[in-house]
């Protein structure tokens, strides 16, 4: 099987590689803003702004940034936008809640010199002045592939069934990409697609009413579930337990939770996707701080006719969770291995 790796010893790596091109001229005083799409996912509040925060201040010690998060609410995006606009911010970091509705943002701040960056989920409509994401693409073929894999390695033939997919929100087109990147991985696997789900704002309970309508259609014949991220998985697994099936086939995610990787540990998940927030986040505080100080952000590529810099992350099972997670300490094991998971993670060789 083909792994999507990070090539890289940690954040710190690469944090350590942006500086050697970022400028440090910087306008004294300038305002950045970071608008976040929801709090369904708790990386945003854990990762990514702090991430953010940090950069910027190693960077520019005296910038100010405003941090604002939509909850899943694409009005009230609109109006922190408004405020952040009416604050002076002269870059905004923005994760849309709406990828077609944030368009009209771009071109409102862009009229009046404020340079927007889209921050991992892309704005298709609009061009922004630079994406930073990981690739999202690439992480949903990546995840498809992995549970393909591993259902061929385990002799799950297609004539026992196919798989459910459950991708993310209708109104997220990096979620448009991860669903894309799953299509590709299963078609031409064998495996059928027995139905497909566009989970409303990525909400793990929307996800997990799905799930269950489809235990009780399916039944046995679910060999595998290819859920877009941790939530949407965690939803799918909560629905297969509701429902009785034992055992529970193999679940797809993607974002790495705490949560997840429990799952994981637990034998109920399958895979995710290892992509540290603070890489990204650091990665867009180093094209702010250019755009601040009059120079064009280096991309690697260009995307929706936006410069662009992705990153490729890793695939976690249970047989590399621990170099994965543990050995490039994205977590402790204390963080993981409490409860009914320390048996999970002695058996994993995690911990004491």
């Amino acid at each position: 099987m083909k792994q999507f790796t990070m090539k890289m010893t940690g954040v710190a790596a690469l944090v350590a590689g942006l500086l050697s091109g970022t400028s440090a001229l910087a306008q004294s005083g300038s305002t950045v803003a970071f608008l976040m799409p929801d709090q369904a996912s708790t990386r945003y509040e854990e990762h990514d702004y702090p991430g953010f925060a940090a950069e910027m201040k190693k960077l520019c010690a005296d910038c100010q940034v405003l941090y604002q998060n939509a909850d899943a609410d694409a009005s009230r995006q609109q109006q922190q936008f408004n405020a952040v606009m009416s604050q002076g911010a002269k870059v905004i970091v923005l994760d849309p809640v709406d990828s077609t509705a944030a368009a009209s943002l771009v071109k409102q701040a862009q009229a009046q010199g404020v340079k927007v960056i889209a921050y991992d989920r892309p704005i298709p409509d609009a061009k922004a002045d630079f994406y930073v994401s990981f690739n999202n693409e690439g992480i949903g073929k990546a995840i498809a592939d992995s549970l393909v894999a591993h259902l061929k390695a385990k002799g799950v033939s297609s004539a026992d069934g196919g798989v459910l997919q459950i991708n993310g929100s209708p109104t997220d087109a990096a979620a448009g990409l991860i669903k894309k990147g799953i299509h590709a991985g299963l078609d031409g696997s064998g495996y059928e697609i027995l139905a497909e789900y566009d989970t409303p704002e990525w909400a793990p309970p929307k996800a997990q009413q799905w799930a269950s309508g489809q235990v009780t259609r399916f039944g046995k014949k679910i060999i595998g579930i290819v859920a877009a991220n941790d939530g949407t998985g965690g939803g799918a697994i909560a629905a297969l337990k509701a429902a009785g099936v034992d055992p529970v086939p193999p679940v797809t995610g993607n974002d790495a939770t705490i949560a997840a990787l429990q799952l994981i540990i637990a034998g109920d998940q399958y895979n995710t996707i290892s992509k540290p927030s603070e890489i990204v986040a650091a990665a867009a505080a180093n094209v702010a701080v250019d755009l601040l100080a009059g120079k064009t952000p280096k991309a690697e590529m260009t995307l929706y006719d936006t410069p662009s810099q992705l990153f490729t992350p890793a695939v976690v099972t249970a047989e590399n969770l621990k170099a994965e997670i543990i050995d490039k300490n994205i977590l402790k094991a204390e963080e993981l291995c409490v409860d009914r998971y320390a048996d999970g993670c002695k058996a994993l060789g995690i911990g004491g």
